[in-house]
């Protein structure tokens, strides 16, 4: 059986938009995909490690444990051994309180990518292979969060284009999530259930061919 680990944030850990509730597994992206996995005859077994508001490198000033390189090395060695670890973040680091850059975030990604591949594993295991999800494209942010995103939308210009940089220099596997979906059309952050739907199948076609 081939598992998959997903290290990502609030858009993977299925969070309803404008909202404090949870998709189903089955509505979520993670769930969809290993679902349409086991259509293609697959024996995969995904592990979601989702934290909302986790970022790429920094720290959340209000909430700890949102640095994604915390503890990153461990999880790895917990969950082991893997087939592939996607890795899906970038959002948070443009959140109001932080004054970054679509480059600056890519640059996060690539110490997550470092981190993976330090990670102690017990000998004789093989290291997964590592893709790297770029988000969709924010959207000027609405509702609840509004005043945490603020902005968020023009100082992420350029992410995808960035992150696919890194993991060609990195030699990962990339893939554009915008390619196939937008943001929420209720707060322009997260991602609705129709989109997780289409994430997660144009997901499962990827992976599947990883695998």
């Amino acid at each position: 059986m081939h598992q998959i680990l997903v290290y990502a944030d609030s858009l993977s850990w299925g969070i309803i938009p404008d909202t404090h509730e949870r998709f189903d597994f089955g509505q979520r992206w993670p769930g969809v995909m290993e679902l349409e996995l086991a259509k293609l005859g697959k024996s995969v077994r995904v592990i979601e490690d989702c934290l909302n508001g986790r970022r790429t490198v920094w720290d959340d000033p209000y909430k700890p444990g949102r640095n994604g390189l915390t503890g990153l090395e461990q999880r790895i060695e917990i969950h082991s051994p893997l087939s592939l670890v996607t890795v899906f973040l970038g959002t948070n680091d443009f959140q109001s309180m932080h004054q970054r850059t679509a480059w600056e975030s890519a640059q996060g990604l690539g110490a997550i990518v470092a981190a993976i591949r330090r990670a102690p594993i017990e000998p004789g295991m093989s290291a997964p292979e590592i893709l790297i999800i770029a988000p969709p494209a924010i959207q000027k942010a609405k509702g609840a969060i509004a005043p945490k995103f603020e902005g968020a939308e023009i100082k992420a210009v350029g992410l995808s284009q960035a992150i696919r940089q890194v993991a060609s220099d990195a030699g990962c596997h990339f893939f554009d999530a915008g390619s196939v979906t937008k943001t929420s059309r209720v707060d322009g952050v997260h991602l609705d259930e129709d989109q997780h739907l289409t994430l997660g199948k144009a997901m499962a076609g990827m992976v599947g061919q990883l695998l």
